[in-house]
Order: C-alpha cells, then structure tokens, then sequence
C-alpha cells in the first residue's frame, strides 16, 4: 500500500511479507487444560511494560548541537530500566521496543496487554524551541483537557509519530472512546498520578525538575486500562541537556530513579490486583493514609 507524504518523508510504498508456506508447516497447539482453582490465587509478579518512543523513520526531536536523536537515547534509558525490573524479585519487565524499529501507538498498547502488563511507562525526551527549557517531568493521561499549553503541545507531538510511521487516522480512533467510556478511569488515572508523583520524587535527585506535579493531558499511548505514565527524561532541545541525555551514566541514574519510584508504588498497584507478589509485598514498606 502507498503512503502519503508525513513530515520530512515523501512519498512511500510499504510491502508486507509473510511466510505462508511456513506457518501452514507449523502443528496446531496441542489444547492446555484449564489449570486449577488455587493457581489463579497464586500470587504474581507485577508485569512492567517499558515503553521507548518514536523508532524508526520515526527519530523524534532532534538535538541541535549534537544532533542527537530521541528515539536512540530514550531507548539507552529503557534498556537500563528493563535491567533494573527483570533483577528486582517480583517484577517481571516487558520492552515495547528493543531496537530501532518503529511500532504504532496503539500497537504499543496492545503488546503491553498481551503480555499482562499491570503497568505502563513510557520514555521519551522534550522539545521546544529556544534553548532555555530544562529539566525532566511526568505525565499522565487526562480526559478532561490538558493541565498545561506544554501539557497539549507534548501529547499533540507525541500522538503525530502515527502519521510519521504511516498509520491514519482511522486505525486511532476506534478503540479511544471505548476504553475512556469503560474502564474504570478514574482509578486508573489515579494510580497513574500517585506513581508519576513517586517518580517525581526519585527523578529530582538526578537533576532538575522542569515541574514538581503530575501534568495531564490527552497523550494516546498512556490510553490502556492500566496505570501509565509518559516521562520526559529532560530537554533534548537544550544543549547542555542533550549532552547528558547522550552521556551512559545520566542514562543508568535517569533508570534508577525511574525504577525508585516505581519500587514505591508497587505496593498499591499490587493490592489494586489483589494478587499481590509476596516477594515484592515483604520488601517494599506499604504506606497507609492516616485518618484524620
């Protein structure tokens, strides 16, 4: 099929390939019996979905000194962040993307839900004009309008890599309305807040904070029935910023305090499943609120 022309790519012939021959070689699944009653109460880990944006002919925001691209540095980060999950007993990590290839958003979603995955990040690096604007931030998903002009631009930016990667507008919508209109939002959305707020937290000691709260805004990757949550790492825009987002160091304590706040949140994403881990539930602290 053809292509229209999307941002700086031209006209494009996309060919798909598929090995006929070898999937009709392949035997039927033999059928599993359905497993016990208690193994459904057996408890499990928390399946983390690490997601890391753009891809492909999709680079993303580009650095102006060094030219850097997003979609390279944000992948270095999840990497990092994939290592720290899959080593923490009671977690099991699962990478959207794992090389430099790019995947739709709504495919993104979807693979994060077919491998049961109970919470959703995605990584990604800002952009805007000027050179002033630094510091890292979060983000979750808002159905009520943006929390900010920045808030807007960045989900406007971010739901357009679509069009860069060849996906129209009638593959996106199909599916918006419904998981806003059944879920159970307002929980999600809520778990989604309290964890960008505990990354918050972790990620202002390995720089600054370009806001100290939880922005909200209509970003289509964050729309999944599980908590999620989008991080801008910093400014590729600003070059002293986009220096360190190239530097492997920044990148492994950009991961560790990901990781830190996640660690923090776990146990309320896990008694939301109640199926709690009790590997995780025995070495992270619960916090419980006070009554006043």
């Amino acid at each position: 099929f053809v292509l229209r022309p999307a941002g700086q790519y031209g006209h494009r012939l996309v060919i798909d390939l598929n090995d006929e021959a070898v999937a009709t070689a392949l035997p039927d699944p033999e059928p599993r019996a359905a497993p016990p009653a208690r193994e459904f109460m057996a408890p499990r880990d928390l399946v983390v979905a690490i997601d890391a944006g753009h891809g492909g002919e999709d680079p993303g925001a580009i650095g102006r000194r060094y030219r850097t691209h997003e979609k390279d540095v944000v992948l270095a980060i999840a990497r990092e962040l994939y290592k720290l999950v899959a080593a923490e007993p009671g977690m099991k990590p699962v990478m959207i993307r794992d090389g430099d290839y790019f995947i739709p958003l709504k495919k993104r979603t979807l693979k994060a839900k077919n491998n049961g995955a109970h919470v959703f990040i995605s990584i990604h690096a800002d952009a805007v004009r000027g050179r002033q604007a630094r510091g890292s931030s979060v983000y979750a998903l808002s159905d009520r309008g943006a929390s900010s002009a920045l808030a807007k631009s960045l989900a406007d930016d971010g739901n357009s890599s679509d069009w860069i990667g060849g996906v129209g507008r009638e593959d996106l919508d199909t599916d918006v309305q419904r998981l806003l209109g059944d879920l159970g939002k307002d929980a999600t959305i809520g778990d989604s807040m309290v964890l960008g707020g505990d990354m918050l937290g972790s990620m202002q000691s390995v720089g600054p904070l370009h806001s100290a709260r939880v922005g909200q805004a209509g970003f289509m990757v964050l729309k999944s029935p599980v908590p999620s949550v989008l991080i801008e790492t910093g400014f590729i825009s600003n070059p002293e910023e986009e220096r360190k987002l190239r530097d492997r160091n920044f990148q492994r304590q950009m991961a560790k305090s990901i990781f830190s706040g996640l660690k923090r949140t776990a146990p309320r994403l896990l008694a939301r499943l109640g199926t709690g881990s009790e590997a995780m539930l025995a070495t992270t602290p619960v916090h419980v609120p006070i009554s006043p």
